[in-house]
């Protein structure tokens, strides 16, 4: 690997001794870009493999490299939870063997895949499927004496939207209170927490609250938080911590992360829907996949956010892997094949289900990931 695209991607990464993940040394990546970044080979050296990318993905990754690594002592492999947009960003300067990402490639990352590539594209394939709960930390819903049915609220799309647009600043405003009759709310200040990275996991809410609330959600589908309302934090951990350290606090996470916050079930249809794997697994096989040309190893689900199906939870997280068609070195196809048809492949995915409860890939689109895996040229 190019030696400064090394010191700058893993500044400190000796914390961990590349044995494991090294998300707790924090953002080690430096998303500019040089001539000779963009060339670099992919493995540091022998056995040695890097990823970057997705903070929601930080947990099922920890896990699927301890598993691999039982089975396959002389690899090494490091993750760094960037944030989808800059493992993106730091996977096309050649860093990084893989990207994870909770949002599709774009035409421009496609077209300039192929400078990092040895031939063809970079291609993404789902990997992890998971329900983005919408989380709260409110002291008169959560005390210790509220049963954990109560630790949900009812909101439709359109309430969600106008929380995190900033049109409804407290808890017990009237459109709350219709949707939740039973609940005594307090007389007390919404804080809204969003992400201040540039994050696939925001593109999926903003897409949600876009279909299922246009006429209150007046912002397109983005990576970047799209207002100034509230206060941003980085990362996946970073709203957690910010939405734990005060009442009244309301913020979009992984729901794997979800801890003991109370949870917000979206109205879909005539009912409300939790957060749940299973209502995620429903949204997820219902939806179209991507058109895409017949040369390409792409598999991009086009979620339907404003489902009204029953049981479904519309606010899917379909988070990515994204790799090349073709590396320039053996060593980084070989193990991209096979990590890549690991952590897709049934026993990945059940240690994601054991790991972060997470849905697993339905048959038809399981079979359509691992097609395109075992096409990576490995030569």
């Amino acid at each position: 690997m190019h030696k400064s695209a090394v010191s700058k991607f893993f500044a400190g990464v000796s914390c961990l001794a590349l044995i494991g993940t090294f998300s707790a040394c924090g953002d080690n990546v430096d998303p500019s870009t040089s001539a000779g970044a963009s060339r670099a080979s992919h493995a540091a050296g022998p056995n040695e493999f890097y990823g970057a990318g997705a903070s929601s993905q930080q947990g099922v990754v920890d896990a699927w490299i301890s598993t691999y690594q039982k089975k396959n002592r002389d690899v090494k492999i490091a993750y760094n939870p960037t944030g989808s947009g800059a493992g993106v960003t730091t996977f096309l300067t050649g860093a990084t063997t893989w990207a994870a990402s909770d949002s599709p490639l774009n035409d421009e990352q496609v077209k300039q895949s192929k400078a990092v590539c040895a031939s063809g594209e970079a291609f993404e394939v789902p990997v992890y499927l998971s329900p983005i709960a919408i989380v709260f930390n409110l002291r008169g819903v959560l005390g210790s004496t509220v049963s954990a049915e109560e630790r949900h609220l009812n909101m439709d799309a359109a309430t969600v939207a106008r929380i995190f647009d900033g049109k409804i600043t407290k808890w017990d405003d009237e459109a709350i209170k219709a949707l939740n009759p039973l609940i005594d709310l307090p007389d007390v200040p919404i804080t809204v927490v969003r992400r201040s990275d540039k994050s696939g996991t925001t593109q999926t809410f903003t897409s949600y609250l876009k279909a299922a609330a246009p006429s209150d959600w007046r912002y397109e589908p983005q990576q970047n938080w799209p207002n100034d309302v509230g206060q941003a934090a980085k990362g996946t951990d970073g709203v957690v911590t910010t939405v734990s350290q005060a009442d009244g606090t309301i913020g979009y996470v992984d729901a794997a992360k979800r801890g003991n916050f109370g949870t917000v079930s979206l109205k879909v249809g005539k009912s409300y829907v939790s957060p749940e794997a299973d209502a995620v697994a429903k949204v997820v096989d219902a939806s179209p996949l991507r058109q895409v040309p017949k040369s390409s190893n792409r598999v991009v689900v086009d979620v339907n956010y404003g489902t009204d199906a029953k049981g479904s939870y519309p606010l899917a997280l379909v988070s990515y892997a994204v790799a090349c068609s073709a590396y320039k070195d053996r060593a980084s196809g070989k193990f991209a094949k096979d990590w890549l048809g690991y952590i897709a492949g049934t026993e990945g995915q059940k240690v994601a289900q054991d790991n972060t409860g997470s849905a697993p890939l339905g048959t038809g689109l399981s079979k359509k990931v691992l097609h395109a895996i075992s096409r990576i040229d490995e030569k």
